[in-house]
């Protein structure tokens, strides 16, 4: 009969095993607009696109760069620290499932007593013995509530939001070093351009001593050409250093000591990538700042679960078996054996509403990961349209710009011509030249922020497909 009482125990606890006191769940509603507002170059972006799955800085087609993304990769503080952390949640997530199975502990002691002689209740027996024991310990709660599924699935939500702030995190790494590295390329360019300048300035300071010193140049000439010629100089110690400084962040990034590292300069531009744009449906899907979000909501959801399931009676199925003796003869004996088994019913009788806070705080939690949800979908759609903005007005920038490169050669023609001729000043070929470095200056970083651009706008849409 008492195991006929059991059974029906069990049957019923098993019955109620398959409720869960989790809200049902879906993601929260944040607007999804038809089509991104700005226009521009863009293709259509397709699961199966050309472009190696994962390394979308090809798309600059640069060795170099492509060998610095490998080794930050490997190598990477920042990034080692977040798949560390990912490790974790996964171990969390394994930790919480552990515990919809039952639990079984081995034990085994050997001890030798004494008792007081003034012991309470003291009736005979030896004032020393022994008391030796081996056996097993095995319990398990019935989830009744959905209390440890609920904590499971917390879990898991929270470990598939850490491999998205992996991914994240090693977006944010590669694109923080393709943009330093167009930087670098185009701190390259700026000192080809003046370092062109200055010789042609020299030049320019030979020519008009050799005039001045027939009488046909002042000594202000010489000095305008002196002042033009150790200004260029000044600029290029400028962006010596700059290069340097952003050499050094690049050598952080690939995880080597800046005091090893160097990159030589690389006479060549960089091609101006098309980034494939998908619909903006599709960018809830690819940007894994969005998917974290999503999941830790998720998991907030199924904490009200966990907090509602504490309000409720929890039942444990628990049992020992093994063997026990004084320590005279052999431990392993049927006459030594012991067992026990039964259930234990615990239940909330008054907690002076610490258990209803909880449920409310859980609640609120849900509430404030729905909201950080749609916030970081509202910023993701901005972060987009920002790019393909600033991207579609640098390139009508850029092309105004090489036209007044363009007119500022010409120019600069221009007033050697009639300097040498004796119907223009010096000044007027300082002016000329001035606009002209000016104008080949902005068209270089014109283009070094068209290439940045389109890192920012990859890094906007999330990367590449998975």
């Amino acid at each position: 009969m008492p195991i006929a009482r059991l059974l029906l125990t069990g049957a019923a606890a098993l019955a109620l095993a398959g409720c869960s006191l989790a809200p049902a769940y879906a993601p929260p509603a944040t607007p999804v607009a038809a089509a991104f507002k700005e226009q521009g170059p863009w293709t259509p972006a397709q699961p199966a696109d050309a472009q190696p799955r994962g390394q979308w800085w090809a798309m600059f087609s640069d060795s170099v760069l492509d060998d610095l993304e490998a080794r930050a990769e490997k190598a990477n503080p920042g990034l080692a620290a977040a798949v560390a952390a990912y490790d974790q949640a996964r171990a969390f997530a394994a930790q919480a499932r552990a515990g919809l199975t039952p639990e079984i502990d081995g034990s085994a002691a050997a001890q030798r007593n004494r008792r007081s002689d003034n012991a309470p209740l003291r009736v005979g027996g030896p004032n020393s013995y022994s008391n030796n024991q081996a056996g097993v310990f095995a319990a398990y709660e019935v989830d009744l509530w959905g209390r440890l599924r609920n904590l499971a699935a917390g879990a898991g939500d929270r470990a598939q939001a850490s491999a998205a702030d992996l991914r994240s995190m090693r977006l944010s790494l590669q694109a923080d070093l393709a943009d330093d590295y167009l930087t670098l390329r185009g701190l390259d360019s700026q000192l080809r351009l003046l370092r062109t300048t200055a010789a042609a300035y020299q030049r320019a300071l030979d020519l008009t001593v050799i005039l001045h010193n027939g009488g046909n140049a002042t000594g202000l000439d010489v000095a305008r050409a002196e002042t033009q010629l150790s200004t260029a100089k000044a600029q290029i110690s400028d962006v010596v250093a700059q290069r340097a400084l952003m050499e050094h962040a690049i050598a952080a990034l690939v995880g080597e000591s800046a005091s090893n590292f160097s990159l030589p300069a690389v006479d060549r531009a960089l091609p101006q990538p098309v980034v494939a744009v998908s619909a903006p449906s599709v960018l809830l899907q690819r940007r894994p700042d969005i998917a974290a979000a999503e999941r830790r909501a998720a998991a907030a959801n199924a904490d009200v679960g966990v907090a509602r399931a504490a309000q409720f009676p929890s039942l444990v199925l628990d049992g020992s078996a093994g063997w026990q003796n004084a320590g005279a003869g052999s431990l392993l004996a049927a006459p030594n054996t012991f067992w026990m088994f039964g259930p234990q019913l615990l239940g909330p009788i008054f907690d002076g509403g610490r258990r209803r806070a909880g449920v409310q705080a859980s609640r609120a939690a849900f509430d404030e990961a729905s909201a950080n949800y749609r916030g970081v979908v509202l910023n993701a759609f901005r972060d987009v349209e920002d790019q393909m903005a600033l991207a579609n007005r640098l390139a009508a920038e850029a092309k105004d710009q090489t036209d007044a490169v363009t007119a500022a050669r010409r120019s600069v023609d221009l007033a050697n011509i009639r300097y040498l001729q004796g119907v223009a000043t010096y000044l007027d070929v300082v002016t000329a030249q001035t606009a002209a470095l000016t104008a080949e200056q902005s068209a270089i970083q014109l283009n070094t922020r068209r290439l940045q651009a389109s890192v920012n706008l990859t890094r906007a849409l999330g990367g590449v497909w998975s």
